[in-house]
């Protein structure tokens, strides 16, 4: 039986850019893309934080927080989204809500409702001892992938909006599959163009900074759920995979600017009342597809996780592994950045 194509049949098109495999290639585990209803044209992904230090913030921050989760519920909000948490290098808490648009237009018109932008745009937030931060990336359905390895769930991500999933797919196994994998790649090679700038604000100086994205920034969320897992297969997780997967989300956050990556967050989901679940993803923003391909195929600590998964892959009946791929025009990107410590996002590499 022919294997599936993770591009969608309508995002098909004659190729100038050939794929990195032959037609008769043949990966050693199965995997499979979620599949979006064809008039959806774009996405989009937004990442919405509070930051603070010390436990004398932590209730304000939390308030602070459930103020934008409630703002989800207003009308024109967000599909779905998840809430996540991490502790960052400098040690501030960053609580965020991600939340996803299959409608751009519904997104626009809850983002300029009143009650949405007079509260973001507020000087109130640069006096309340916390950090917020907004990242708004849309990109268009050519500029987007995803993969997985089961095709019954559990889903995450914006796949969980999409109806179905797609047979196993030939883009996988191999080094470049990432790139084999977005409509995009069958005609361009999503060169980086231009650099971040500052459009207003300083980072050094901490208050309101607003930065300037470039023409196919990347954003990769890999994620894991390990909740389903037992016995050795659990064993299997805790041991051998989430400690080089650590490793290599430590790396990105504290050295990734060497590598082309411009921010890293290694986050744990948790529910309404901030309790963690078994589940998590790396959030990571890079210069390019090709910047985080290199260090990908090529750096030890992203080698060591390709390789341990690998090798164990067959074992793996309930833990499921995703990823979410998408490069976007600098004109669908928005990073703005309110009394947060300089090395938050992508001000640390402005």
């Amino acid at each position: 039986m022919p294997l599936d194509s993770s591009i969608p049949s309508h995002l098909r098109c004659p190729r100038t850019r050939t794929r990195q495999v032959s037609d008769k290639w043949n990966p050693p585990v199965a995997a499979y893309s979620s599949r979006p209803k064809e008039e959806i044209e774009s996405l989009v992904m937004s990442y919405f934080g509070v930051q603070s230090k010390g436990d004398e913030n932590k209730g304000r921050a939390c308030a602070a927080f459930q103020k934008i989760v409630e703002s989800f519920k207003q009308p024109d909000g967000p599909a779905r989204h998840d809430l996540v948490q991490f502790v960052d290098a400098e040690g501030y808490l960053n609580l965020i809500a991600v939340g996803y648009w299959i409608d751009p237009a519904q997104f626009d018109k809850w983002n300029e409702s009143a009650v949405i932008k007079d509260w973001w745009a507020s000087d109130d937030r640069l006096n309340e001892g916390i950090g917020y931060f907004r990242e708004i990336l849309r990109p268009r359905m050519e500029q987007f992938e995803t993969i997985f390895t089961h095709d019954h769930g559990p889903f995450e991500g914006v796949s969980i909006l999409f109806p179905e999933m797609s047979g196993p797919i030939i883009e996988h196994g191999y080094w470049g599959s990432m790139r084999d994998r977005l409509p995009l790649s069958q005609n361009s090679v999503m060169d980086p163009d231009g650099e971040l700038s500052l459009r207003s604000g300083s980072p050094a100086l901490g208050g309101r900074v607003i930065v300037n994205g470039h023409d196919n920034l990347t954003l990769i969320r890999s994620g894991e759920d390990w909740s389903f897992t037992e016995g050795e297969e659990r064993d299997t997780w805790f041991k051998n995979i989430e400690p080089v997967l650590h490793e290599g989300m430590n790396y990105l956050r504290d050295e990734g600017l060497e590598v082309g990556c411009y921010c890293n967050r290694y986050v744990h989901h948790m529910d309404e009342n901030g309790n963690l679940q078994e589940k998590g993803f790396g959030y990571s923003l890079w210069r390019s597809v090709s910047a985080l391909e290199t260090w990908g195929a090529s750096h030890y600590t992203h080698l060591q996780i390709f390789v341990t998964f690998n090798r164990l892959a067959k074992k793996f009946k309930n833990l499921t592994l995703y990823h979410e791929v998408s490069v976007f025009d600098a004109s669908n990107q928005y990073f703005e950045y309110i009394n947060c410590h300089p090395k938050t996002g992508v001000m640390r590499a402005v």
